[in-house]
Order: C-alpha cells, then structure tokens, then sequence
C-alpha cells in the first residue's frame, strides 16, 4: 500500500484516533443487541431467541461478506472507502432506527454488516501504514480498542438508553457516531492507495495450511462459545442474580472493563512469553470462568466479580491467537487475519442460534456450561497449530488485536 502524500508525522496518533472512532460505531453496531433484548422483545412481539437472530444477521452477512467485498474493492483508493464503509454503517443502523417491523429490521442489520466488514480489516491496515515504523503494532491494537470499547461503552450505554427511549434511539445514536467517524476521516485522513491486485482464489491459498486452518477453527468455536453466553446474557443475569433493568447495564460496564485490560494483557504476556503458553493459559481460565457462572453470579457482586474475569479472559485471547496467525502465515498474514476476522463473527452468528436452541430446551442457566464445553474445544483445537514446526518468520508486535 503506498500513501500519495508523507503521512510518518506527529499526528499520525490523532489519524489512528479517528480511526478507532470508527471502529468503536461498528463495533457498537455488531453487539448492542445483546443489550437491546428486553426492548426489542417487547417492541416487535418476537421471542428472545427471535430477537437475538438480528445478531446471527449481522454476523453471518459480515462473515461472507469480509473477504467478498475486499476483493471487490481491493482497487479503491483506501479513505474513500473507509467513508463509504461508514457511510454505510450510518445507513443501515439509520434505517433500524425508522423500521417498525422485524423483517425490514433484519434487512437493516445486513446492510449495517456490509459496511463494517469493509472498515474494520482495511482501517487496520491504513492505521499500520499511516504509522512510523515502530508504532505500527500499537496502531493496529488501537483500531481494534475501538472495538473492545465498543463492549465497556457502546452496549451498556445502548441498553441503558433503550430501557428509556425505546431501541429505535439507539440505533440512531450508534448511526449518528458513524456518520461523525465518516466525516472525520474524510477530514483528518491523507489519500491512501491501494495494494496491487491480488487474484481472487489466490486471497484463500494461506488457508491450506492446517495450522492456519486450526486456528481459525478455534477462534470460530471460542467465539461461538463467548457470545451463546453474551448475546443471552439479560435472562441469565435475570435467572442467577435477579437483577434486570439499569443493573444489567452496570454488570455490562464490568464485563466491559475487563475486555479492554484483557486486550491489553493479552498483548503483553504474548510478547514476554509468546503465543502457545498464553494462549493455553486464558483459555482454560475463560472455560474455569464460565464453568462456574451459574454459581458465582448469584448476587449483583458475584455477577459483576464473574464477569469482570470472564470479559478479562476472554479479549485476552485474540492477540495470542492474530501472534500465532502471523507466525504461520508469513508474508501472507494479512490475508489470514482477514479469515480470522471472518471466523470471528461467523462464531458469534452462529451463537445466536445456539444460544436459542439451549435457552428454549434447557434455559439460561446452561448457557455458560454449554459454552465451557465449547471453550475446552476451541483451545484443543487451537494446540493442533504447534503440531509442526511454522515457516521462518520475522518478529512481529503481538498486540494487534
């Protein structure tokens, strides 16, 4: 990627900031139903497991559409189609925020996930290259803090507001904020050009490699496992603690608060100890934690202790697992993080579903149990990529997600 102007200057912080202004909208856009159930619920007359598949929605339609779309926009100029990206995401969560219906809802939340799985790969890569060299690993792990803070901020607020104002505001706050990252990074971003064309099936030859193929398993049944919990995580608070309305937004803060420090230890004890011990480490640690919820989440202290670890665990694993991904894949890391970002949210659309199944059958309470199972899984999966020896690869910043 080449940049048409000098961009290695003193404000290259302020540009990465803006950038992560724009991660923070998409973020919000991608969980702030998980806060918006009670309200959904009540306002379309659908089940909880119902109001939930406006999750799968957006993940499925990001899932597919992360590699799709950068194919078909891998020759535009790069702040262009950051603004489009955003302006997109505006559109959508505008149009949910006007939809009275679920149907035209659904369809509002597609098109919200078009938008974002084109901003967060390519404002990844722009904030690498508008970065001195020795800061480039710390400006990609800011991108994705937008995302995390997303968690702290975007959806306890959201559920917050909707317990007052309905989920129509909601989504027309979230629609105003990407609009404000739009504008901002038309702005206060230099013209970026893109990367060399790439043939379309050559984007997936890095995923022949089994390691590069276990990783991305284990990422998609962790998050599978993360989310059947987060997007139900009001009836299961409701179920073990009792609490419900303004209570559950402070519980989210908690949880919240955790995954921005896991983001951040996560990176650190990667780069001390790299990938394979760290990642062994919170993953059994964010199993132990859901193993246990349904016990220790029994008062508003032990829920908000409970998921304080549990956020903390949790965001600790993505930066052993994007560490071990660049190892493998070698000059072709970029492409495999674009997979993985894929794999992500298909775990997290997935959740959804499995999360409805397990609440219909066997209620809330199984929930974290079911995603202990799923946890245990992912991490015996992600171990197959130390079964061989990686290819020879340069050092690289473990924080970058």
């Amino acid at each position: 990627m080449k940049v048409e102007q000098r961009v290695h200057m003193p404000d290259s912080s302020r540009r990465t900031y803006v950038l992560a202004l724009g991660a923070f909208s998409v973020g919000t856009s991608a969980y702030v139903v998980a806060g918006l159930l009670p309200a959904l619920v009540s306002a379309l007359h659908v089940s909880t497991a119902a109001a939930a598949q406006l999750v799968t929605a957006f993940a499925i339609a990001y899932a597919i559409g992360a590699p799709l779309l950068s194919a078909v926009t891998s020759q535009w100029e790069r702040r262009k189609l950051l603004v489009v990206a955003l302006g997109v995401t505006a559109a959508g969560n505008f149009l949910a925020a006007l939809v009275t219906d679920y149907p035209l809802l659904f369809a509002a939340r597609v098109i919200t996930a078009i938008g974002a799985a084109v901003y967060t790969p390519v404002a990844s890569a722009v904030a690498a290259e508008l970065s001195p060299p020795e800061r480039r690993g710390r400006a990609v792990a800011m991108v994705f803090g937008g995302l995390t803070v997303a968690t702290i901020l975007g959806v306890p607020l959201g559920s917050l507001m909707s317990q007052h104002g309905g989920y129509r505001l909601v989504f027309a706050l979230v629609g105003v904020v990407a609009l404000a990252g739009a504008v901002a990074v038309r702005l206060m971003l230099p013209s970026v050009a893109p990367q060399p064309p790439v043939p379309f099936l050559a984007r997936f030859t890095v995923a022949k490699d089994p390691r590069v193929l276990a990783l991305l398993a284990a990422t998609a049944l962790g998050c599978l496992g993360a989310f059947t919990v987060y997007t139900f995580i009001t009836p299961l608070l409701a179920e073990t603690a009792g609490v419900q309305g303004t209570l559950v937004s402070v519980l989210l803060f908690a949880y919240g608060a955790g995954g921005v420090l896991g983001n951040s230890v996560g990176g650190r004890i990667t780069d001390r100890w790299g990938s394979r011990r760290p990642l062994i480490g919170v993953m059994s640690a964010m199993a132990l934690t859901l193993a246990v919820m349904p016990f220790t989440a029994t008062s508003v202290v032990g829920a908000a202790v409970t998921l304080f670890v549990w956020g903390l665990s949790t965001w600790s694993v993505n930066p052993p697992i994007q560490h071990r991904l660049i190892e493998v894949a070698g000059p072709s890391s970029g492409l495999a993080l674009s997979l993985n970002a894929s794999a992500i949210y298909l775990g997290v659309g997935l959740a959804s579903v499995a999360g409805g199944v397990v609440t219909r059958y066997g209620g809330p309470t199984l929930l974290p149990t079911v995603a202990a199972v799923l946890t245990v899984g992912a991490g015996s999966i992600a171990m197959l990529a130390w079964r061989r020896r990686a290819a020879v690869a340069p050092p690289v910043p473990a924080a970058v997600g």
